[in-house]
């Protein structure tokens, strides 16, 4: 357990940092020089190993689930971040979505964070994907709807659309599954199964679900790379983060799998690096690459007093 746990920190943080300075550059760019290793400067001239908001947000709720599940202090977190570059790489918040932001001004004047998220259709770019997957460890035991439920509220903060909330569901309920144990293709397998089943007894527009369709009852490892988009919308992230992990046979061969597909490359890094890390564990990320993290050692007594937790759960 232990090791899966610090290899999902670290993996999500290795992840973000490996893409953050190749952020919106095209697929194509990115096939004439691929990511192979940390890079320093780029898109938003960073020294090399420096993750963005994907993980620093990702902290801030592994934090609260440590100090105790709640919605209003889970949000003060994400505020002490946007306003004090809490959880922040290297003292700077140089990275945010527009979602995102139009949120966290909403919870400092005061709105409920129930209230706080967008809830437009066009309002469903990734920035609750990326950071929900250490609802894991506090929902493994929980019942389907109460994961569902809490799934709902934390991804609401920001992102309180249907669409958000059930690939925010879908990511959680895979990692469920990677974290017992199971081999990934029937964690995948099992996920679609849950996550479709569970879908059609709630009332939800028969238009969101079509939107899902690749995602619940097709093969995405048979998905040829061209059909993979890799944009921030979340549909597009999970999908990108699905088939990088999926498709391949260890940690750093996804995440610059990943990576390498362009245009939203920290976020799907992040995401395909929190399913690979959690998969394989820490001791299959490359010591090179954790070497160069900002924080290295904050991320370890985080995954430390995660594992405590856990261990007590």
């Amino acid at each position: 357990m232990k090791e899966h746990i610090k290899g999902f920190l670290f993996g999500t943080t290795i992840g973000d940092a490996l893409g953050v300075p190749v952020e919106f550059m095209s697929r194509s760019f990115l096939k004439r020089s691929p990511v192979v290793d940390m890079r320093s400067m780029g898109t938003h001239c960073q020294l090399a190993g420096t993750w963005s908001d994907d993980t620093s947000l990702t902290f801030c709720l592994t934090e609260q689930i440590i100090e105790g599940y709640n919605l209003e202090h889970l949000s003060e977190k994400i505020c002490k971040w946007y306003t004090q570059n809490y959880w922040s790489a290297r003292g700077e918040v140089f990275d945010i979505g527009i979602s995102t932001k139009n949120a966290l001004d909403r919870l400092l004047k005061g709105t409920h964070p129930a209230e706080s998220g967008e809830k437009g259709e066009y309002s469903n770019g990734n920035g609750s994907l990326m950071r929900i997957l250490p609802l894991v460890f506090y929902l493994k035991n929980k019942s389907i709807e109460h994961r569902f439920k809490i799934i709902q509220e934390v991804s609401g903060i920001t992102h309180a659309h249907i669409r958000s909330q059930i690939a925010c569901f879908f990511a959680v309920e895979l990692s469920i599954n990677l974290y017992k144990g199971l081999e990934k293709a029937k964690a995948y397998l099992d996920t679609q199964n849950t996550v479709r089943d569970y879908i059609n007894t709630i009332h939800i527009p028969a238009s969101e679900k079509e939107l899902f369709i690749r995602i619940f009852y097709d093969n995405i490892t048979q998905v040829h790379e061209s059909e993979i988009y890799s944009s921030g919308y979340s549909l597009h992230t999970l999908e990108a983060s699905l088939w990088a992990f999926l498709t391949t046979d260890s940690y750093s061969e996804a995440v610059l799998k990943a990576v390498n597909l362009g245009d939203d490359s920290d976020t799907t890094g992040c995401l395909t690096g929190g399913f690979a890390g959690l998969y394989y564990g820490f001791d299959a990320i490359p010591q090179e690459w954790i070497a160069q993290l900002a924080r290295k050692d904050d991320i370890m007594d985080l995954s430390e007093r995660l594992t405590n937790w856990a261990h007590k759960q």
